[in-house]
């Protein structure tokens, strides 16, 4: 069995999260490429499947990457497959599970090209400080942190007159509780939790990447908070093969989702070895299943 883990050109040497899982599949006798996903050259159809892993340009090139999921999906096994990742890569997708009733942090929803007047916006609101954020985009690019006072707003409308133009913008009360608790990650296979990951910015940052200097460890989240979790990915509506929900604390204790990582996600596999093992065993029961369904 060959198995391609979707790559991108750029791939900086030091990321190493996938190795758990590349050594899982070498384990079990599956031959790995790892292809950057937009190499026009590559014959998608020698892979019986593909896994989304470590795409990390796709933002800034999105309809070109929502195509190349779609196109190759008919040329093999792809995870998780194009429907998902047309509606995960743009955070509307909070939207629809709020709708689903899924605890996610109060948003307004700032449209692309559209007039915004901030102060007005969040006259009507009691947040201390708040945030700005990109539907589309990943690693903090693109975000804001700022008191909601006269210099905190008017710096807030300054980002968005920058930005608003070009990318859909979303307004959310900043959570203190991300500087000192961190936000949380769950992973999944099969839909069923692996995990946990607790992940902790710098002091006064908010920025939970390790870009950033932030740090991760294990994370023990009680009965509650995993119920929170698993519902949120029940929400969807499909049997996903990978998937991670992030959270953060909200002022009155609970948890709410911050994003839902079904594309490209670091997974964590460090802080939860089984998850690479079980990963490994359920992409070969997919693409083996697939293979006879087709053969």
């Amino acid at each position: 069995m060959r198995i391609a883990l979707a790559t991108c050109r750029n791939l900086p040497d030091w990321e190493v999260d996938d190795q758990p899982l590349e050594s899982a599949l070498g384990d079990a006798g599956v031959d790995i490429e790892k292809p950057a996903w937009d190499d026009a050259s590559v014959d998608w159809s020698r892979y019986d499947a593909c896994l989304i892993r470590t795409t990390w340009d796709y933002s800034q090139r999105l309809e070109a990457f929502v195509a190349w999921a779609e196109r190759i999906a008919s040329a093999t096994r792809l995870f998780n497959p194009p429907e998902i990742i047309r509606w995960n890569t743009n955070k509307q997708y909070l939207r629809d599970l709020e709708a689903a009733r899924v605890p996610t942090i109060p948003t307004q929803w700032l449209a692309q090209g559209g007039a915004c007047d901030l102060a007005s916006i969040l006259q009507q609101s009691s947040w201390r400080r708040a945030f700005l954020k990109p539907i589309v985009g990943a690693s903090s690019s693109g975000t804001l942190r700022f008191d909601v006072d006269r210099d905190g707003i008017a710096a807030g409308q300054a980002h968005l007159d920058r930005l608003l133009p070009t990318h859909a913008m979303m307004l959310q009360p900043y959570y203190d509780s991300v500087e000192s608790e961190g936000e949380y990650s769950v992973i999944f296979v099969e839909n069923q939790p692996t995990h946990s990951v607790r992940k902790v910015p710098v002091a006064g940052d908010y920025r939970v990447q390790d870009d950033y200097g932030a740090h991760d460890e294990p994370a023990e989240l009680d009965a509650h908070d995993l119920r929170i979790a698993s519902e949120a990915l029940s929400a969807v509506g499909k049997s996903l093969l990978y998937a991670r929900a992030d959270f953060l604390r909200s002022p009155d204790g609970e948890l709410q989702m911050n994003e839902l990582e079904l594309v490209e996600p670091s997974l964590f596999f460090r802080h939860g070895p089984i998850a690479a093992e079980r990963l490994a065993a359920a992409t070969i029961v997919r693409a083996s299943r697939e293979r006879r369904c087709t053969s």
